[in-house]
């Protein structure tokens, strides 16, 4: 009988307990996670799969003061973009506060090499992938994260506001923090009744 070099147990059990944990589920004040495993979590992120070596990931991380200017803009973009009856301010006062409760907000963003023969979807892909890695990392210290776009992610305004390239993307914003006490067990009864069994999203050929 083979061996594996791993325990699976343990990791099929990290993989399949990863959730999604809102800003409004961290604990506050904000607990700060350190450093090194802030470092830790790119590091993993790195290591993600990428066709043609182009590591498209980029990262920009906001702590700090820096939080509440990255939500100053995501409300002004949204109450200068989104008007009459389609603005909802309490939408507004969301986006303005959201960043403040969280230890980091990190952009995530995909940098386009010169001239590169890999298609863009490939490199959204790696990003994708680096961003999976970054997740499960966070969870394996007990972190909460979440995952989220809309509103300006994916506008030029964006771009500019971040120092991007033209044929470089923002994918969304990464929200990290320790959750409230209950806050998986909330999740973990949501995503038991919607999630469906993987055997009807399989064809054998």
């Amino acid at each position: 009988m083979s061996t594996t070099p791993f325990n699976l147990s343990q990791v099929n059990e990290l993989i399949r307990s990863r959730r999604t944990i809102k800003p409004e589920d961290f604990v506050q004040p904000v607990q700060v996670i350190d450093q090194s495993i802030i470092e830790n979590l790119i590091e993993n992120a790195n290591w993600a799969p990428t066709h043609g070596m182009n590591e498209p990931w980029r990262f920009k991380i906001f702590a700090g003061e820096s939080r509440q200017k990255l939500g100053d803009f995501l409300a002004s973009w949204y109450k200068k973009n989104i008007t009459g009856d389609s603005f909802n301010p309490a939408k507004h006062q969301k986006i303005l506060t959201r960043p403040s409760f969280a230890s980091h907000v990190i952009a995530i963003c995909m940098e386009r090499k010169a001239n590169t023969k890999i298609p863009e979807i490939e490199d959204i892909e790696a990003v994708a992938c680096a961003m999976q890695n970054l997740h499960l990392t966070a969870s394996a210290y007990g972190l909460g994260g979440y995952w989220s776009s809309g509103g300006a992610t994916y506008t030029d305004d964006m771009k500019e506001a971040l120092g991007l390239g033209a044929n470089d993307r923002c994918l969304g914003f990464f929200y990290l923090g320790y959750p409230k006490e209950g806050a998986y067990e909330k999740m973990n009864q949501a995503i038991l009744l919607k999630r469906t069994d993987w055997q009807g999203k399989v064809e054998w050929i």
